[in-house]
């Protein structure tokens, strides 16, 4: 996954500016655009197909004439709504996944383009009601701001990593500047670890190097052996 540049600028001056929350492309090269909404916003749906508009037609071939056959690569809306809901949509209902389709079959018409809305306030599960991953995530991103440490079933990898994000994030200025000091101080510590050993090592060897070269080994096997270099093998 790689997390680009939020900013897309329209193609010409009176377009304006799309900018997101975040984009990322997968692996495939797929789209995912992510906002998270914190209070009603009016024409929210318009935005949501104005920014995918935007992310499908950057995909075209800027002032080249190479032929492009519209090869459009997957482009995924996603939205987390915090303190507001679809007024339309049933109590019950927190997830609502759009794709464009046949409006008299239901049968999917396009499958590289969806809309994905979460309603969080929705979401009413307690911790031992969590069944599926998405439970999981829902869960963690509805709660995490009331929560003082990760629970035992959220420890994973990625979890651990939001969670550390998100503690950093609601520090205060001053214990930011703390925080910071001491992680360079580890980080020097770990500086000045590595280099001592890295030291050690490099002694070591030429020390080994220096005895292979008494019992008159060549250089340039000794270098094959030590990975030194002829000149440093001809000082010793």
């Amino acid at each position: 996954m790689v997390y680009n540049k939020n900013e897309h600028p329209g193609d010409i001056q009176e377009e304006g500016t799309a900018i997101f929350d975040l984009i990322c492309t997968g692996d495939n090269g797929e789209r995912f655009l992510i906002e998270i909404q914190r209070a009603r916003q009016g024409y929210f749906k318009e935005r949501a197909l104005f920014y995918t508009s935007r992310v499908i037609s950057d995909q075209a071939p800027k002032g080249k004439r190479s032929a492009w056959a519209y090869n459009i690569t997957e482009v995924y809306f996603i939205a987390l709504l915090e303190d507001f809901t679809f007024g339309d949509s049933p109590a019950n209902k927190y997830l609502h996944d759009i794709c464009l389709c046949d409006r008299d079959t239901g049968e999917i018409f396009y499958d590289k383009l969806g809309y994905t809305y979460i309603e969080l306030s929705k979401f009413v599960k307690a911790d031992t009601d969590l069944e599926t991953e998405l439970d999981k995530w829902l869960y963690f991103l509805k709660n995490m701001p009331g929560m003082d440490r990760l629970p035992v079933y959220l420890r994973k990898p990625i979890f651990e990593k939001l969670f550390s994000i998100a503690e950093y994030t609601n520090l205060t200025k001053e214990e930011k500047t703390m925080y910071d000091s001491n992680l360079k101080y580890k980080w020097d510590n770990k500086n000045v670890l590595d280099y001592a050993v890295k030291e050690a090592e490099y002694k070591k060897t030429l020390d080994i190097a220096r005895e292979m070269k008494k019992d008159g080994l060549p250089p340039a096997q000794i270098a094959k052996f030590t990975k030194l270099s002829i000149q440093e093998i001809e000082k010793l």
